[in-house]
């Protein structure tokens, strides 16, 4: 229940507000994909789900990223968020986008994420993101 709670508050807030819809996969150790709606060009809200695994093993992580460095080809943020399912627990993490073609829409990420719980890990991932037009 508290899944589905969260995906509400999610599309709600990404629906309410100006934004610019985009997705996301990442590789690592605990592979994700990811959708994300860009706001205000500051704000970054991302629903990941994890890959590479069972259903019935697959985790949530919802984080709220902020761009705290912007310009036209690198995006640097960081943030927090929460994971639920496997390896639950709060998720820190700091990332770059980087979006080297003429046009913006496609880039690649790499992101440092720690995940916070008794015994907390750190996660490191490359990925690629592409965004869909305003």
């Amino acid at each position: 229940m508290k899944k589905l709670y969260t995906v509400v508050i999610f599309l709600f807030i990404s629906t309410a507000s100006f934004a610019q819809f985009g997705v996301s996969f990442n590789q690592s150790n605990l592979p994700f994909a990811g959708l994300n709606y860009e706001i205000n060009n500051r704000f970054l809200p991302e629903l990941r789900i994890g890959t590479d695994n069972y259903f019935d093993d697959t985790s949530l992580e919802l984080t709220l990223n902020y761009i705290f460095i912007r310009s036209e080809t690198v995006n640097v943020y960081a943030g927090v968020g929460g994971r639920v399912q496997i390896l639950e627990g709060v998720v820190v993490p700091v990332g770059l986008n980087i979006y080297p073609f003429e046009e913006k829409k496609f880039g690649f990420q790499i992101e440092l994420a720690g995940i916070l719980r008794e015994s907390s890990l750190l996660r490191g991932s490359w990925g690629i993101r592409y965004r869909f037009a305003k």
